[in-house]
């Protein structure tokens, strides 16, 4: 993993909302940083390869582009890494995170539409032999999942 230096550290945090929408966003983000289209596109690829990024992609009001719910998983603690690592490999998995919970592994998944979303579902299950809890949305929210970062 490569230490972050001040142009990573602004590519992670300047750009979590608000991200330039046109034909050419890595060009638009590299004249703001003073780098090159290339090395913009270089440095996203790697801090996803490192982990610091888990995707970058618009974020739709649920329910108006396609489908999408919020589920939950009872996994046994010695397996969670094993099954979100399985529950991630699937198209669509926006994020999920452990919880202190019976039900500890929360992710949302998003798929074209209703009938997508359930057979990823069934995939998952039959994947992990565990059952998933839905939590369709019944009363929509904004939150905001932009975080200030703070650097040492």
């Amino acid at each position: 993993m490569q230490v972050l230096d001040t142009i990573d550290k602004h590519l992670l945090n300047d750009f979590q909302q608000e991200f330039p929408l046109q034909s050419r966003p890595y060009q638009h983000l590299g004249q703001r940083l003073g780098i090159s289209e290339e090395e913009v596109i270089s440095r996203v690829g790697r801090l996803q390869d490192e982990g610091y990024i888990s995707r970058v992609g618009a974020v739709f009001t649920p329910g108006k582009v396609g489908a999408s719910v919020l589920a939950a998983m009872e996994v046994a603690p010695q397996e969670i890494e094993n099954v979100a690592s399985i529950i991630n490999e699937f198209d669509g998995v926006n994020h999920n995170y452990e919880r202190e919970h019976a039900f500890n592994l929360w992710f949302v998944v998003t798929a074209p539409d209703e009938a997508s979303l359930a057979a990823i579902l069934a995939s998952m299950r039959e994947k992990t032999g565990l059952d998933i809890m839905e939590l369709p949305l019944l009363e929509p929210f904004h939150l905001d999942l932009g975080f200030e970062l703070q650097w040492n």
